[in-house]
């Protein structure tokens, strides 16, 4: 059995991600730092909500917890949670970076390294990590969101190196800018730039990065170890 934790799964790429592996005949463990939109996401694909914050050990620890109460450790984790903010660099207060820092690649850390022991005694699992194109090209405006993502690409990396000989397969998604509540909340003049940049000329939708972690998370992805997969648009080409 299938056994997921999407977190920031409330809306957005998780609810699209939750949606996708619920189809698949996952159980489904629904977090989001909203109590109310991860119950909604929960009841809509029967999974199980757990409101939380990924930047909390204690709700970390809670949230695994209740996903092995529910329906035994978890067999997949998909970091998910993000958190958007748009400034100058000179502008950032040292808050700005700091809660940036704490939702994505504190809290990555934080929600792989309670469920990766339960992982390692099975000798099987496997963890998605979100990161994002600007990770890997830089934003304006975004460099504190930049930097966290880039700092999941490097985690995701060096933890591949650690545990895929022991059956735990780690990798990334780096979604360029995907119709999301968290790019709306972007500026106007921002997202109208960065579709101007796009080769495909138009920003994804959640479903697409969906696509890329239900590939992520099947046995067709084997062979994928600390790899960062790219459904951006064309806004960067390896």
């Amino acid at each position: 059995m299938s056994i997921a934790i999407i977190t920031g799964a409330g809306s957005g790429i998780g609810r699209a991600i939750a949606h996708k592996l619920a189809g698949l005949d996952y159980r489904v463990v629904v977090n989001d730092f909203n109590a109310d939109a991860a119950q909604t996401v929960a009841d809509e694909i029967g999974g199980h909500a757990v409101q939380g914050d990924v930047s909390s050990e204690a709700d970390v620890t809670r949230m695994v917890a209740e996903c092995t109460t529910a329906y035994g450790a978890p067999t997949h984790l998909v970091n998910n949670a993000g958190h958007v903010h748009q400034a100058r660099f000179i502008d950032l207060k040292p808050d700005d970076f700091d809660r940036m820092i704490a939702v994505h690649l504190r809290g990555t850390f934080l929600c792989t390294h309670t469920v990766l022991p339960a992982m390692l005694a099975a000798g099987n699992g496997c963890i998605v990590n979100m990161a994002s194109q600007l990770g890997q090209i830089g934003g304006v405006e975004l460099v504190h969101y930049s930097a966290a993502k880039a700092g999941i690409i490097g985690m995701t990396k060096a933890l591949a190196r650690e545990v895929s000989a022991q059956g735990v397969r780690v990798n990334a998604i780096a979604p360029g800018p995907i119709n999301t509540p968290l790019v709306r909340a972007l500026s106007s003049d921002w997202r109208d730039a960065k579709a101007a940049e796009l080769p495909l000329g138009r920003f994804g939708e959640p479903e697409d990065v969906a696509d890329t972690a239900a590939f992520l998370c099947s046995d067709a992805a084997k062979l994928y170890v600390g790899q960062t997969l790219s459904p951006n648009s064309g806004d960067v080409m390896l």
